[in-house]
């Protein structure tokens, strides 16, 4: 069902952060792309990192779309002629987890769409034993938004999700970005080493510990209460994990064959650097970035850095 236009941030986002563009977007940007090379992202290292305020968001139309097992996607959409963009939100957040893309990917000429998947902020779990895997649901909410072919972008458990679509639906998909994600890869050899990497108590430790960089947590704590804010509303009491229709292994990477991009922060606890360019090395012809002073979610802490990186990636790949 379509809800009017507003032009309120999706749901009740945070109000105190925001990305830039032009002038601002260009000083914290990457100074390169390079394929199958980590790159730092964040602008020289003379430029100091510092919090930037949150930009007015641009209107969108909202949607409740149905999915298998009597559940729904809330999802927000900019609109327009562009070439679409769709961003499979972490899993410790949910469809608001973007105000800091939603204007500037628009103003740079894209139709930005961003969802909840089941039981996230917004949407309705369902019927577990009834419901589809999350990237059928992604083709649900493709089908129902008309989308032909579009670029995707997933953060953190958005990732996994994204690589099933693209193992199902390579066709559909323009490009392919991955952030700050352990990928959902079952290799063993993968399994032990991402558990070597986060022993006891890591999983007790708070969430915001786990998933945001130091330098982002000693130098906004605005933005740390904002992203908190989004995470407290993220799940909803009928929230159930949802599967995948591949097992995702190296193997299984290796069969992609569509322009894929990896982005991580070089202070991310769970898919440091060199994990990342562990499973880049899997994926042919794929692009690297690492973004300097970022943890497990580069779009929120230095989203300018992090926009540019997509966007350049997406225009190159928009044929």
């Amino acid at each position: 069902m379509q809800r009017e236009r507003t032009t309120a941030t999706p749901g009740p986002g945070p109000s105190r952060r925001a990305v830039v563009g032009g002038a601002a977007l260009a000083a914290f940007a990457a100074t390169g792309v390079g394929q199958g090379t980590a790159q730092a992202a964040s602008g020289s290292t003379e430029d100091p990192w510092q919090p930037v305020p949150v930009p007015e968001q641009l209107p969108v139309t909202e949607y409740q779309i149905p999915v298998s097992g009597s559940g729904s996607l809330w999802c927000w959409d900019t609109g327009g002629s562009g070439q679409p963009v769709v961003l499979l939100h972490p899993g410790s957040g949910s469809g608001e987890s973007w105000p800091y893309q939603q204007p500037v990917l628009a103003r740079a000429g894209f139709r930005v769409i961003g969802y909840s998947r089941r039981g996230a902020y917004g949407s309705v779990a369902g019927i577990r034993a009834e419901a589809d895997t999350a990237s059928g649901d992604l083709s649900t909410l493709a089908d129902h938004l008309g989308l032909d072919r579009f670029h995707l972008a997933g953060s953190a458990a958005g990732g996994p999700v994204a690589l099933d679509y693209a193992l199902s639906y390579a066709d559909r998909l323009r490009s392919l970005t991955v952030s700050g994600s352990v990928m959902g890869i079952q290799d063993t050899e993968y399994q032990e080493l991402t558990s070597a990497l986060q022993p006891d108590p890591f999983g007790d430790m708070p969430v915001d510990f786990k998933e945001l960089g130091p330098s982002y947590r000693g130098g906004d704590r605005d933005g740390v209460a904002a992203w908190l804010a989004i995470n407290a509303r993220a799940r909803t009491a009928d929230a159930f994990a949802q599967s995948l229709a591949h097992e995702i292994t190296w193997a299984a990477l290796e069969t992609l064959a569509l322009p894929v991009q990896l982005i991580t922060g070089d202070a991310d606890l769970y898919s440091p650097p060199s994990v990342m360019r562990l499973n880049a090395a899997h994926v042919s012809g794929s692009e690297t970035h690492v973004v300097r002073e970022a943890g497990h979610n580069p779009h929120w802490e230095q989203p300018a850095a992090w926009n540019r990186l997509l966007m350049r990636f997406m225009k190159r790949h928009s044929r």
